[in-house]
């Protein structure tokens, strides 16, 4: 891996907790916890995990948190996603997590939030790297779950930097969980949402005009929509998008046919994130320096990426400003 694009400064916005366990731990867990899972090598589970993800990807990411049980299972694989996100450039992480498809199997809220809060906490001490914890609602389940789930959370308030919504978005439009995430900016959360990836133009609409989120999670389909575009920049609105993601779940044919490129051009503010890595073929600096392999991107526009991951992180302008900073020191030195 080119070097400059390991080491570059960069925040990741858009990465799920689940989808950073390896298949080395999946299985471990899984012996650990005697739960009986339909592969018995790190090969089938690597198999598995790449092969017609378009199709299989829900059904693997519901086989996988199986082997999550306890809390000492969450705060090790938080604690090694942030390990492997450090040696990649990561100076910020802000990871998505649910607690539905643990509360469904009888395991407390409290028991996923307060070890993924611990690990990030131990990491900021022993790799300085900061970070915060967004709670993501299901949208193929009803809206009540959702408000539920932001019930349980509250009592954890201070330990979650806001909300998203997540998973499948075919017939699940933003519009359905409108009460929750008006509930969930008024207790102060920050608001994001996938849209924009399988459904289309109408969906980041929706996020904008009725769940009123800050940030955009994907998005690349606002291309189709020149309206959207010019409203999106007058937004000055991130958008936190996964190029390998992108291509493993046939959203587009390859990344020569990813949109980024248009969408920097267009001056949109596009940051670039792994998503659920440990499926989609890399973690954040593989996505970066395959995008510069086959994207089309010049290391000006990975370094707009890198700034763009900053301005568009839900933290203070004090923290945006210092990692700003040392971006362009970094810059500087390495160009």
């Amino acid at each position: 891996m080119n070097e400059f694009i390991k080491n570059l400064p960069k925040a990741e916005l858009h990465v799920h907790f689940d989808g950073t366990l390896t298949p080395e731990h999946f299985l471990t867990l899984a012996e650990r916890n005697k739960v009986k899972v339909p592969y018995s090598t790190i090969e089938e589970v690597q198999k598995a995990w790449s092969t017609n993800l378009p199709k299989t990807f829900y059904e693997l990411y519901n086989i996988t948190t199986l082997v999550l049980r306890k809390e000492r299972d969450f705060y090790e694989v938080m604690q090694s996603y942030l390990e492997r996100a450090v040696d990649q450039g990561v100076k910020h992480a802000e990871i998505f997590f649910d607690t539905q498809t643990y509360t469904a199997r009888g395991i407390p809220a409290k028991s996923v939030i307060n070890p993924l809060y611990e690990a990030l906490q131990d990491a900021k001490i022993m790799h300085n790297i900061t970070g915060g914890l967004i709670l993501c609602f299901l949208r193929h389940l009803p809206e009540q779950h959702a408000l539920q789930d932001l019930h349980d959370a509250l009592p954890y308030k201070g330990k979650i930097i806001a909300v998203g919504l997540a998973a499948n978005e075919v017939n699940n439009p933003p519009s359905k969980f409108a009460r929750v995430f008006a509930q969930a900016k008024a207790h102060g959360f920050y608001l994001t949402a996938h849209a924009g990836e399988r459904s289309g133009p109408e969906s980041i609409r929706e996020l904008i005009d009725i769940l009123h989120v800050d940030r955009v999670d994907h998005g690349i389909r606002c291309m189709e929509d020149p309206g959207l575009v010019k409203q999106l920049l007058a937004l000055h609105m991130p958008l936190t998008v996964c190029p390998l993601s992108n291509v493993a779940l046939g959203v587009v044919p390859s990344l020569e046919a990813h949109p980024l490129k248009q969408m920097l051009t267009a001056g949109l503010s596009v940051s670039i994130n792994s998503d659920d890595p440990s499926y989609f073929g890399g973690y954040i600096a593989d996505n970066f320096e395959e995008v510069f392999d086959h994207g089309g991107l010049t290391i000006e526009d990975l370094v707009t990426c890198a700034e763009n991951s900053f301005k568009g992180a839900f933290c203070s302008p004090e923290l945006k400003e210092k990692y700003l900073k040392e971006l362009r020191e970094f810059v500087k030195k390495g160009i």
